[in-house]
C-alpha cells in the first residue's frame, strides 16, 4: 500500500500539467487571429487616410486652377468690343439680305458677259429643242423642216432669236453616246449640252432646270422657249407672238391646263405623289409642255432657286409648280396647243 501511493500522485500531476498545456496552446490561436485582423485593418485605415490626402491635393490644384481661370469683371473696353461684334453680326445679316433681294432682281455673275449680247442689244428668245440620244433622225427632219441651217442659224441670232437642240450627257460618261453627240455638234453647232445633266426620260423634270438655268447665264433674252422635237413649229409666227409680248415680265405663256393627277400606278402620266393634291386629284393650272416660254426673270427664279425646286414626276407640272408661288402673269394662248388644228397655230404634232 505505500509503494502505490507516491505512484499515484505522480500521475495527476502530470495530467493537470498537460490539461494546462493544451488550455494555453487553444488560447493562443484566437490572440494571433486578432492580431492578423488588426494588422490588416490598420494597414487598411492608413491606406485610405493616405489615399484620402492624395484627394485633398488633387482637389485643391484643381480649385486653384479654376480661381486662376475665373472671368474678371468686364471693363467698358470689353463692353463696347461686345457690343461692336453684335453690331457687326446685324450688319452682315442686312447685307445678306439685300444680297438675296439683288439676285432675285437678277443682278447675277457675269450677267453682261453672256454671249449674244456683247453689243448690248438684248436678244428677243432663246428656244431648246429637247432632244435624246435616240433622236438622231427627228433632229434632222427638224433641220429639214422649220429648223435654220448653220448659216440661217447666225442670220437668225442676228434678229434676236437663238435655237439649240437640248441634251444631257450619258450616264456613262465618254461612251459612244456622248461621242456621237459631239460629232453631230461639230457638224452642225446647234446643241446646247447640258454638262451636269444625265440624260433620261425619267429625269425630264431636271432637265428643265438645267436648261432654263445654263441658257440664261449663256445668254441674255426676254424670252426662254422650251419646244419638244415631236412637233412642227412655225418660226415665224413664234417669234411674231413673243415680239408682241415684248416688255411684258412675269409671262408664263403656254397651252394652259388642268388635267386629272393619274394615281393608279402602271397608268400612263402616273403621278407617285398624288396624294399631295387633294381629294379630287386635279393638276393646278400649268402649261402642256409641247411648248411654253418664260420671261427673262421667271427664269432667273429658276437658276437662282434650282437646288431647293421641288419636281414632280412631269415636267410641265413640275414648271407650273414653281410658278405657284411667284406674281407670275399666265397667258393661256390657244396657238401654242399643237394638238388642236387652226390657221393660226403656231405649232403642230409632227
Amino acid at each position: 500500500m505505500e509503494s502505490i501511493l507516491p505512484t499515484t500522485s505522480f500521475s495527476s500531476s502530470s495530467k493537470s500539467e498537460r490539461r494546462s498545456k493544451s488550455k494555453s496552446s487553444q488560447t493562443s490561436k484566437p490572440s494571433l487571429v486578432m492580431a492578423l485582423i488588426s494588422c490588416f485593418a490598420w494597414l487598411y485605415v492608413a491606406g485610405r487616410l493616405w489615399q484620402d490626402a492624395e484627394y485633398r491635393m488633387v482637389l485643391g490644384s484643381l480649385l486653384k486652377k479654376n480661381s486662376e481661370q475665373r472671368p474678371k469683371m468686364l471693363t467698358v473696353e470689353d463692353k463696347l468690343m461686345v457690343l461692336g461684334c453684335k453690331d457687326l453680326e446685324r450688319r452682315i445679316v442686312e447685307v445678306e439680305m439685300e444680297l438675296t433681294v439683288a439676285k432675285s432682281q437678277g443682278y447675277l455673275k457675269n450677267q453682261l458677259k453672256q454671249s449674244g449680247s456683247s453689243s448690248g442689244k438684248q436678244l428677243l428668245a432663246v428656244i431648246g429643242i429637247y432632244t435624246g440620244f435616240g433622236g438622231r433622225l427627228r433632229r434632222n427632219v427638224i433641220r429639214g423642216s422649220w429648223l435654220p441651217n448653220v448659216d440661217a442659224l447666225s442670220k437668225l441670232e442676228e434678229r434676236g432669236v437663238v435655237v439649240r437642240f437640248v441634251i444631257g450627257r450619258s450616264p456613262n460618261r465618254g461612251d459612244s453616246l456622248d461621242r456621237n453627240v459631239n460629232e453631230e455638234n461639230l457638224a452642225t453647232k446647234d446643241f446646247l449640252i447640258l454638262e451636269s445633266h444625265e440624260e433620261a426620260q425619267e429625269e425630264l423634270p431636271k432637265k428643265a432646270k438645267y436648261f432654263f438655268s445654263s441658257a440664261i447665264q449663256n445668254w441674255d433674252a426676254e424670252f426662254y422657249v422650251k419646244v419638244d422635237d415631236n412637233i412642227d413649229v412655225d418660226l415665224d409666227g413664234l417669234i411674231e407672238l413673243l415680239q408682241k409680248r415684248r416688255g411684258q415680265n412675269s409671262s408664263y405663256i403656254g397651252c394652259m391646263k388642268s388635267g386629272e393627277v393619274v394615281a393608279e400606278e402602271g397608268r400612263a402620266w402616273y403621278e407617285p405623289e398624288w396624294w399631295k393634291f387633294g381629294d379630287e386629284k386635279s393638276y393646278f393650272r400649268h402649261a402642256a409642255g409641247s411648248v411654253l416660254v418664260l420671261s427673262k426673270n421667271l427664269a432667273q427664279y429658276i437658276n437662282i432657286n434650282s437646288a431647293s425646286l421641288k419636281s414632280y414626276a412631269h415636267e410641265d407640272t413640275s414648271i407650273g409648280s414653281w410658278m405657284m408661288g411667284l406674281q407670275t402673269t399666265y397667258i393661256d394662248d390657244s396657238r401654242l396647243c399643237c394638238s388642236t388644228s387652226g390657221q393660226d397655230k403656231v405649232c403642230s404634232l409632227a
